[in-house]
């Protein structure tokens, strides 16, 4: 029996996986910090799609808590598929932003997706097939104010996941990323993209469309996954405008969302 771990899988975009990667038959391994809602979703998906679905409590910022539980998880189960999605963010002025915060988001989005790679890999590259989906961002593709530190580590997973995809062309692993854009995951988020009218909703995907697709082209080995025609465009006019003038333009609607959360 082979399993798919997905990290953050209690958020809206983790359950979204979970949800595909069972409907396509996959065992699951849901990891998300203790008291959280992975538990919940495990009997649906049992039910529903007759996968095993099991919870994996851990802090993913707590390394050697991560690496006890990944040594106990690859004695008991085959995995084949990672899907690093934990992941944090926020909107806020750098000096409005508490030490603690900026350092959780480099702490979740940049050392615990690497080092979680590093000690999975050995065990991936034992597998006939397997597959890594790192989940970056439509920001990893300019710097932002107002994010700063977001941007900047959603680039290093861009960056992360081709190198380590070139690395291992010749080897039974395959690397993807992930570049979503605009997603509904809470109802703050949700009310924020709102309020910022059309520009905050272009490109706009829901966290299942966005799942499908991801886990369909991951399976094909696709190299980048760029969803939704609206945000390649948005990539493509990216290229072309000098960085000084994006980064305004991209900076100035991004401090609207500092507004907006003070209504």
């Amino acid at each position: 029996m082979l399993y798919t771990l997905i990290t953050g899988a209690s958020s809206e975009l983790g359950r979204a996986f979970a949800v595909e990667c069972a409907r396509r038959g996959q065992n699951l391994l849901l990891a998300d910090l203790p008291g959280s809602y992975a538990r919940t979703l495990c009997a649906p998906l049992r039910q529903q799609f007759g996968v095993d679905a099991q919870v994996v409590e851990l802090d993913l910022t707590e390394m050697e808590s991560v690496k006890e539980t990944i040594d106990t998880l690859t004695e008991k189960y085959e995995i084949n598929f990672l899907i690093n999605n934990a992941g944090l963010g926020g909107t806020a002025s750098i000096v409005d932003s508490p030490a603690s915060l900026l350092d959780k988001i480099i702490q979740l989005n940049v050392r615990s997706s690497t080092l979680l790679t590093h000690m999975l890999l050995p065990h991936l590259l034992q597998q006939k097939q397997s597959f890594i989906l790192n989940v970056s961002s439509m920001a990893a593709f300019t710097p932002i104010a107002y994010k700063t530190v977001y941007p900047a580590s959603k680039a290093f997973i861009s960056s992360f996941s081709h190198g380590l995809r070139q690395e291992l062309d010749n080897s039974p692993v395959s690397v993807s990323v992930l570049y979503p854009g605009p997603l509904m995951t809470n109802f703050d988020t949700s009310l924020r993209i709102m309020r910022m009218g059309h520009w905050g909703q272009w490109g706009l995907m829901s966290t299942k469309d966005v799942a499908s697709l991801a886990i369909r082209k991951t399976l094909r080995k696709k190299a980048v996954i760029l969803p939704g025609f609206f945000n390649r465009f948005c990539r493509a006019l990216m290229r072309l405008i000098p960085l000084n003038l994006r980064l305004h333009l991209v900076s100035r609607e991004v401090k609207k969302e500092i507004l907006f959360s003070n209504l």
